[in-house]
């Protein structure tokens, strides 16, 4: 296993790597989004995933969900992808919630754990997604929040922007008002610019998603806390 980063340590230097091998990440969601960041984030090496998520694999995963397959349907998200995560690198050390995380909850699961490196918001509720960029905020703990994936086709049209930046986006427009009112500011996000897709409503009333749409959001959010955690961010 001393070879594994060596094309990572080529790009961006042994002191960098040495950066996310001591890093600790908080996965807040692990669907569509979530999943794919997990993997981005494995496999450059950090050193500490703490990961949440309440639900169980579904059939409807898969289309789009990194570790769903027919095999691992019915088990915990988070279960699965730490077994995933420790097939590709035995060293890392994983932590896991099988919890639905809120406003009032975040801070007794995040607190108990000391330095941690970056909180990433991969969440579907606003509430949620209030409490995790919340928190990071009042203790001073970097954040990004996906914004809204589904009804996308075109995944070339995701951008990291600050909230107050970003338009087209149903949930983005709701994020910036509820932050607004709570006084927040500087929020990274991902979003994209790509107008919703016009489905036509059927018996099942849930949001169409498509298998490259998430997943390229999810590694982009990982490799933009990968350049943050090195000091290579652009914002």
């Amino acid at each position: 296993m001393e070879n594994w980063l060596q094309r990572t340590q080529i790009l961006i230097g042994k002191e960098n790597l040495q950066k996310l091998q001591d890093s600790t990440v908080m996965v807040f969601g692990c669907g569509g989004v979530g999943s794919y960041v997990v993997e981005g984030l494995v496999r450059s090496g950090i050193g500490h995933l703490v990961l949440f998520d309440a639900d169980t694999i579904s059939e409807t995963n898969l289309n789009r969900q990194l570790m769903a397959t027919t095999e691992t349907i019915g088990e915990s998200k988070v279960e699965v992808l730490k077994k995933r995560a420790l097939s590709i690198n035995p060293m890392i050390q994983i932590d896991t919630f099988s919890v639905f995380i809120s406003e009032e909850n975040i801070a007794s699961y995040v607190e108990p754990f000391s330095n941690v490196s970056y909180l990433v918001d991969a969440v579907d509720t606003v509430r949620a997604k209030l409490g995790i960029i919340q928190y990071a905020k009042a203790h001073d703990i970097p954040v990004i929040s996906s914004m809204g994936t589904g009804n996308k086709l075109d995944p070339t049209r995701f951008e990291i922007a600050d909230i107050e930046k970003t338009s087209v986006c149903p949930l983005a427009k709701v994020m910036r008002k509820e932050l607004r009112a709570r006084h927040i500011t500087k929020v990274k996000v991902l979003y994209s610019k790509e107008e919703p897709q016009q489905i036509e409503p059927d018996d099942v009333h849930t949001t169409a998603s498509i298998s490259f749409v998430p997943s390229v959001a999810g590694l982009i959010i990982s490799g933009e806390v990968i350049k943050d955690i090195c000091g290579l961010g652009k914002m």
